[in-house]
């Protein structure tokens, strides 16, 4: 995996609108410079939205990470038939426009599953938007586990970025995507295999909160 979008504080997709919105304040500049501000706001807007901050990540190959800044919105089990193949959790965290929206690695591994679904674009915070929106699935695997991130589109969201493919080795926390303006990103992983270390309402930071711990004998 070519890891360049590592390297930058801004995540490089922002760098279309900062262009745009640039060359827009200008011609207001020459024409009305009073309204130059609005395109001002808009761009400190896609700074702010599209910060690539670097984390500290753990080094503990026995703890899952996890891969988005948010809300955990819902905690539920379900059986999984597409890559875990059995019970699973599926822990859904709510990105609002405030977040940092850089999807990150939760754990080591290769990527083995990719898959891309159309949909529709309801508020990404609604519990049946997982079966309905726009999804993005990566599935990554490693000698003790395998988990699935889902990538999902919003009411505002309407982009998913995904850089990595099938083959790729990703280390824990590396940054392989992200979705543009409000989102939600799932992580999924086997109920018998990890103790849960997050609950409902509480907030988490991508690359930094733990989400799991892998039991003794999964590793």
């Amino acid at each position: 995996m070519n890891n360049n979008f590592n390297k930058f504080l801004l995540a490089k997709e922002s760098f279309i609108y900062i262009v745009c919105l640039l060359l827009i304040g200008i011609c207001l500049y020459v024409i009305v410079p009073i309204l130059t501000v609005i395109p001002l706001f808009f761009l400190l807007f896609i700074f702010y939205f599209f910060r690539n901050p670097p984390r500290k990540i753990t080094k503990r190959e026995n703890m899952i990470i996890s891969p988005a800044d948010g809300k955990i919105m819902y905690i539920t089990e379900i059986d999984d038939d597409r890559f875990i193949f059995g019970r699973a959790y599926k822990i859904s965290i709510f990105l609002s426009v405030f977040n940092v929206h850089i999807n990150r690695a939760p754990i080591s591994g290769i990527v083995k599953y990719i898959d891309y679904r159309p949909g529709k674009f309801l508020p990404a915070f609604k519990s049946h938007a997982s079966e309905i929106n726009e999804r993005n699935t990566v599935g990554i695997e490693n000698e003790n586990i395998k988990i699935m991130v889902n990538q999902l589109t919003g009411f505002l969201a309407r982009r998913i970025v995904c850089f990595v493919k099938e083959g790729d080795l990703l280390n824990k926390g590396d940054r392989y995507g992200l979705i543009e303006f409000g989102s939600c990103t799932e992580i999924i992983i086997p109920v018998d295999k990890v103790y849960l270390q997050v609950k409902p309402g509480e907030k988490v930071r991508g690359g930094k909160s733990i989400i799991g711990v892998l039991h003794e004998d999964a590793c």
